[in-house]
């Protein structure tokens, strides 16, 4: 069983190509995360916002990296920080193409 992580949280700083560089390090710890089994990361410019979608492939790593992540991003000065984790209907993301 798979599962989705959604984090996302107000980010008033870096977008763009001066985000990707300033999180190259953070990207390539985060590949390397038990049970993970890949990151799409997410930014909004006009909103202020980031985060990532995460899909990992059990609850109890998607939950273990949601606490450290959180506490990460607190230690970085992010606040407001907002999570779910859902369980992926594999059947129906299989039919419309999603990269299981």
């Amino acid at each position: 069983m798979k599962y989705i992580l959604q984090v996302d949280f107000p980010h008033d700083g870096l977008f763009n190509e001066e985000f990707s560089a300033a999180f190259v390090d953070l990207a390539k710890e985060i590949a390397q995360e038990q049970g993970l089994v890949w990151k799409l990361w997410t930014e909004n410019e006009e909103s202020k916002e980031a985060g990532g979608i995460y899909l990992f492939d059990n609850i109890d790593d998607a939950n273990r990296y949601l606490d450290m992540h959180t506490q990460r991003l607190e230690s970085f000065g992010y606040s407001n920080i907002r999570a779910k984790v859902f369980k992926v209907n594999e059947p129906l993301s299989l039919i419309t193409k999603a990269p299981l």
